[in-house]
């Protein structure tokens, strides 16, 4: 018979088997590439350009809400968007890390620069963290007006 404690040691079993074999890499055939000599680069030059994928720090999830990705700065002197580059926006936050004030006033600050209510903001992920992700739920604004009203707040201040 099969308990639950065998199962679960399966299961974890499965897991680990299945983060090593992604790691797993096929010997290329270099013969085939001396052959080509020139071409085989250009093709793979061609290959690189298709496959170039801008990334944004505004993304949207599995079920269409919005993600975005923030380097918090606590501590500043006013509430401020810094900078948005590929790895997440900058926000300056007049408020302590401790006990979870810089998180609030963060989640107040980009209530205001989105004018969305507060139960559409949640932070999702980096409680403790100055790398975090905030979800923007049921909202009706696209990834390009969050970007926009970011930016503008950027210029602006």
């Amino acid at each position: 018979m099969w308990n639950t404690s065998k199962i679960l040691r399966l299961k974890v079993l499965e897991a680990q088997i299945q983060r090593e074999l992604r790691f797993i890499t096929y010997p290329l055939n270099l013969s085939s590439k001396m052959v080509k000599g020139k071409q085989s680069v250009k093709q793979n030059k061609s290959v690189d350009s298709k496959q170039t994928i801008t990334e944004s720090p505004i993304q949207l999830d599995n079920s269409k809400n919005i993600l975005i990705k923030i380097f918090a700065k606590p501590g500043a002197k006013q509430n401020a968007i810094t900078d948005m580059s590929t790895e997440g926006v900058g926000v300056q936050i007049n408020a302590p890390p401790t006990e979870g004030e810089a998180n609030t006033e963060l989640v107040k600050y980009l209530c205001q620069v989105l004018g969305l209510r507060k139960g559409n903001i949640v932070l999702d992920k980096g409680f403790k963290s100055r790398q975090k992700t905030i979800k923007l739920l049921e909202t009706n604004m696209s990834t390009e007006q969050v970007t926009e009203k970011l930016q503008n707040e950027i210029s602006s201040s």
